[in-house]
């Protein structure tokens, strides 16, 4: 018995699985766009938040910057509030030293306009005491340096001063100054001034002065070569060269004074010191008139020069003739003075106070 096929059936079956397969991919698809926005979607939400980042860090790099320019600023800002706190400062001290300059100068003004009309109301008694001044210069030269020259110029000022227009009143003072100017034009000059200086030179230089015991003849020429033999033998050389080496050792000088006597450096500075002393002495004496002691001290620094010093040298015969031509000077002359008019002129102002 055979057995029966299988019902037709069973192929719709199969054709319907196989049509309801095919939906699968479709579905696939359907579902690769999402998963491409999703991804899309994130990637552009991952890039924004890395642009915000970004732009968050450049703002706080400049917001970091911003801040420390304003710090910067605020604190040169600071610095020239200071310094203009401090030149505000300075200013204030030097107006306060203008102030007081100005109240100073003020102060001064009205002490010149007050000594202005005080002169002004003096101005007879201020030349009076100019020149009574003056008269008691003048005086001074003539009794301590006899200076009849600066104590003429000094009255004939004082007249000058005194002739002035409206100065009738002074005539009495001025025929007084009259009659010492002609005593003084026919007092005899001594030139103290002159004279001093010349000594005062000598004194410079007695150190330079060459004593004596100091000159040292002049060195002899050497020996001429024999003419017979021009490059000579060693040893005359040799002998030649000790002869004179010899002949050195010893020097035989002829003195121009046999009783010159011989100085040691001791005594040597003492002589030039005590030099000195002497011719300070002429100088006060020509200062003090007095012609004795004058004289003396010059005649003994001139027979000191003369004796112990090297007469042969021009600067000491220099300075013997300066010493004798001070030595020959008169100074012991009768010397003016000016005290009639001093006197005449003090009593006038005393009149005038007593008025």
């Amino acid at each position: 018995m055979e057995t029966p096929p299988p019902p037709a059936a069973s192929e719709p079956e199969t054709n319907t699985a196989a049509q309801a397969a095919p939906p699968a991919p479709a579905r696939r698809f359907y579902r690769q766009p999402v998963t491409l926005i999703a991804v899309v979607a994130i990637a552009l939400l991952a890039w924004q938040w890395y642009d915000n980042q970004q732009q968050i860090n450049t703002l706080q790099h400049e917001l970091a910057r911003r801040l420390a320019e304003a710090d910067t600023q605020n604190r040169e800002s600071r610095n020239v509030a200071e310094q203009v706190r401090e030149a505000t400062r300075e200013a204030q001290v030097k107006l306060g030293v203008i102030e007081t300059k100005l109240q100073e100068s003020q102060d001064q003004q009205i002490a010149l306009e007050a000594l202005y009309q005080e002169l002004s109301r003096g101005r007879d008694e201020s030349l009076l005491a100019d020149v009574e001044q003056t008269l008691l210069v003048a005086n001074q030269q003539l009794q301590i340096a006899g200076n009849v020259k600066s104590a003429l110029i000094a009255l004939q000022a004082a007249d000058a001063r005194l002739s002035r227009p409206g100065g009738a009143q002074l005539a009495g003072l001025r025929k007084v100054l009259a009659r010492d100017i002609e005593r003084l034009k026919l007092a005899p000059h001594v030139d103290v001034i002159g004279i001093g200086a010349r000594i005062d030179s000598l004194i410079n230089t007695i150190d330079t002065l060459p004593l004596a015991t100091e000159v040292r003849a002049f060195a002899t020429a050497p020996a001429k070569k024999d003419a017979a033999d021009p490059e000579g033998n060693a040893w005359a050389r040799l002998i030649r060269e000790l002869w004179r080496d010899l002949r050195d050792l010893v020097r035989i000088q002829n003195m121009d004074r046999a009783e010159l006597p011989l100085l040691a450096p001791t005594q040597a500075y003492f002589l030039r010191e005590n030099l000195k002393l002497r011719l300070l002495g002429a100088r006060l004496a020509l200062l003090a008139h007095d012609e004795k002691s004058f004289k003396t001290d010059l005649k003994a620094a001139r027979d000191w020069l003369t004796r112990y010093y090297d007469a042969r040298d021009n600067r000491v015969a220099f300075a013997v003739g300066a010493v004798s031509q001070a030595h020959d000077s008169r100074i012991g002359i009768e010397v003016p003075d000016v005290a009639a008019s001093l006197e005449a002129v003090r009593n006038y102002r005393l009149t005038r106070e007593r008025r």
